[in-house]
């Protein structure tokens, strides 16, 4: 049996999230904070549709979506109302993991084709409430889709039969044995619906139980036991902690077998305080938490190696590093490219939060969209001007400059690096 994943739905309706697809009552007024919380709690995936009717609602909602993206963990799988292949684009590049076609829409096929072809099938998911259209084309899904989002009060068995696609199965029972049953489905990849989508949804607590039945769930899984690692005196081992995407190093802790098995379990950074005498949570009183990435152990076993993700700052000082205290030497990081990049960044950013007198950057923002686009067309050309010199420096400057007003562009937009990254990193 394959690992089982655990999939909160959202239904976005103008800007607010809603119970279902027919059901129009508001169940969060702040969508994205709902998606930060299912990510949060520990779901390993999140769908969103969007039920507009309008153009207009349809760009909010894929504003929403990516403001969602930014906050959350784990990946989004979105889609509703999309009538061209252009919409597929803004959801993906919204930061979608897969866009989801409605294959009860007339021209589905079409768009699949056409967005297969261009994005690549793995980019793709297909929602199907008419199964004989799946009998009748099933190798049309199967060619340009990696996915069927499906409910589950048609015929499960009968999907599973006919294809090989994965499937997350959206249903609206809330009985938890039927839950059970769905995912012991060997075709079935994920379960969503009304019972996982609530907003006091405890996606931990949920796994363990489907552990105790058997299930397989998504969830991290050390390669080793505590066991084998070597500890001191009282069974601790010091993990080095360091942010996943600047590789800056967070802070130093301990943990016991304890705290290393519910790391593991929770995806959430858990020690043992020496001091105290008892496990703690990162972040549990400032929400600060440290959500893993990797765990890696060296070669001694004697330490353990954890890249984060860091909400907020890690040292109860208020610093971002525990290791703020210069003692020799100097830092040459300050010339670390992404370090760099945010932080120049984070200066605009601030800058059009609380605007200077006298601040170029705040001109360019006073200006407008059209300013600022004029500025980095005419920086563009400075930097093809300067490439026909021989001087390289020359080359230096205006890229320097192209890439400020790139990202006075971004911060316009609401666009940051790490969103340009993990297009990057996609590609």
């Amino acid at each position: 049996m394959s690992y089982k994943r655990l999939i909160p739905c959202i239904f976005i309706a103008g800007e607010k999230a809603v119970k279902w697809f027919h059901d129009r009552t508001v169940l969060s007024d702040d969508v994205v904070e709902l998606a930060k919380a299912y990510s949060d709690k520990g779901a390993d995936e999140i769908l969103v549709f969007d039920l507009s009717d309008s153009d207009e609602e349809h760009e909010e909602a894929i504003n929403l979506m990516r403001k969602i993206n930014r906050v959350i963990r784990i990946p989004m799988v979105a889609g509703g109302n999309i009538k061209r292949l252009e919409d597929v684009k803004k959801i993906l590049y919204a930061g979608a993991k897969r866009a989801i076609i409605n294959f009860a829409k007339s021209d589905s096929v079409k768009i699949m084709e056409e967005a297969s072809k261009r994005f690549g099938r793995e980019k793709l998911a297909v929602s199907l409430n008419d199964f004989d259209a799946l009998f009748k084309h099933q190798h049309i899904v199967d060619k340009y889709t990696s996915e069927i989002i499906f409910m589950h009060r048609l015929d499960l068995n009968s999907v599973i039969n006919v294809t090989d696609t994965p499937c997350v199965v959206v249903t609206d029972t809330m009985e938890e044995d039927e839950l059970f049953k769905i995912l012991r489905s060997d075709g079935v990849k994920g379960l969503s619906g009304k019972y996982l989508s609530r907003p006091d949804m405890d996606y931990i607590q949920f796994k363990a139980i489907c552990t105790e039945k058997g299930i397989k769930m998504t969830s991290f899984e050390s390669m080793m036991e505590f066991s084998q690692f070597k500890t001191d005196a009282l069974g601790l081992i010091p993990v080095i902690v360091q942010h996943y995407k600047t590789q800056e190093v967070l802070m130093l802790a301990y943990m016991n077998k304890e705290a290393f098995d519910k790391t593991i379990k929770t995806g959430m950074m858990t020690y043992y305080s020496r001091s105290r005498q008892r496990l703690w949570v990162k972040g549990e009183t400032s929400g600060h938490y440290q959500y893993v990435k990797s765990l890696t152990i060296d070669c001694d076993r004697d330490t353990l190696l954890a890249k984060v993700e860091q909400i907020g700052v890690a040292c109860h000082t208020g610093n971002p590093t525990c290791f703020f205290q210069p003692l020799a030497g100097a830092d040459q990081d300050e010339k670390n490219p992404l370090r760099v990049f945010e932080t120049v960044y984070n200066t605009i950013t601030d800058r059009k939060q609380n605007p200077k007198e006298g601040s170029y950057t705040n001109y360019l923002f006073d200006k407008g969209i059209d300013k600022i686009l004029k500025k980095v067309g005419e920086e563009a050309t400075e930097i093809v001007i300067a490439a026909k010199n021989p001087n390289p420096e020359e080359i230096k400057y205006e890229m320097a400059d192209f890439l400020y007003h790139a990202m006075v562009l971004m911060v316009e937009k609401g666009v940051s690096w790490e969103d340009i990254v993990k297009e990057l990193a996609d590609r």
